[in-house]
């Protein structure tokens, strides 16, 4: 099965698919490892990870060439941010064809002018209703695997309010997209309605002190979402990780007493050891 039909079999199924957030293969491999069934590719650490905040710095190839670092390094089905398409409807079709060649299941474009802004920020700008539409179709018709999940994702709430938003992402699915993204619904009557109001499957993006109302995993199904994805767990979890231990270090110098030290070897097991060490053996080398 390709990835794409991978995920498409999970999405089918009954449970709700959370997809936690990784940025690199390290944190791809742990999200896999802790049991989850997909992995989610952010925008915001993949930047993040170079250095710069999610203002749309990062171009189509910096962030193609992750999505093969993450897809190559586990099994489960990558789901990426596309940000805008980097472009017009040109431009759409070549990173449609770059995500899959690097092994995607699914992808989401949105809606946002370029360059744009992580959806839990202020000042945001979208495109006109039909120039989203036009790049999502152009997403649509240019898929290599048709079973490539397309996401389309709309910003406009802030802006043009949920009736538009609601709109704007009916549009997309009848122009081809698989899956729809409302980004950052403002209150809890506007989430519950996203899936009703809907005439496709829902996204919810799980943004802990972000701008959607926070909901759990288990209400989330109930209002009828098929996927969640979890961006920032893990970029959130290792600043303040890395803070710790950095602090720990500066006032004892030493490692700090609060952090349990994990073997050397176990660290490298974390990132994929005993596979290489079977080619080894396999092969008699050194």
């Amino acid at each position: 099965m390709s990835a794409g039909e991978r995920l498409r079999e999970l999405l089918d199924g009954d449970d709700l698919v959370v997809a936690p957030g990784a940025y690199d293969a390290l944190t791809a491999r742990l999200v896999e490892q802790a049991g989850f069934p997909a992995v989610y590719m952010t925008g915001a650490g993949t930047a993040a990870t170079l250095g710069f905040p999610d203002y749309g710095l990062l171009t189509m190839s910096e962030m193609a060439d992750n999505v093969g670092r993450l897809a190559a390094a586990v099994s489960v089905p990558v789901i990426a941010d596309a940000d805008t398409g980097y472009g017009n409807e040109l431009n759409v079709v070549r990173t449609v064809r770059e995500y899959a060649l690097r092994g995607a299941a699914a992808l989401h474009i949105e809606d946002q002018v370029s360059p744009k802004r992580c959806g839990h920020l202020d000042r945001k700008e979208v495109i006109g209703a039909d120039e989203f539409v036009s790049k999502v179709r152009a997403a649509a018709e240019s898929r290599p695997d048709p079973d490539l999940v397309l996401i389309a994702r709309t910003d406009a709430v802030a802006m043009l309010g949920f009736d538009e938003a609601v709109e704007r992402v009916n549009r997309a699915l009848d122009a081809g997209a698989d899956m729809a993204f409302v980004e950052a619904p403002q209150t809890l009557e506007q989430l519950a309605a996203v899936p009703r109001r809907v005439h496709g499957p829902c996204l919810l993006n799980v943004v802990a002190a972000g701008k959607t109302p926070e909901v759990s995993l288990a209400q989330a199904a109930e209002m009828g979402f098929r996927l969640a994805i979890v961006p920032i767990l893990l970029v959130n979890a290792v600043i303040a990780a890395c803070d710790a231990a950095l602090a720990g270090l500066a006032a004892t110098g030493a490692h700090p007493a609060t952090l349990a030290p994990i073997p050397v070897h176990e660290i490298f097991v974390r990132a994929g050891a005993d596979a290489w060490d079977e080619v080894r053996s396999r092969y008699g080398a050194d």
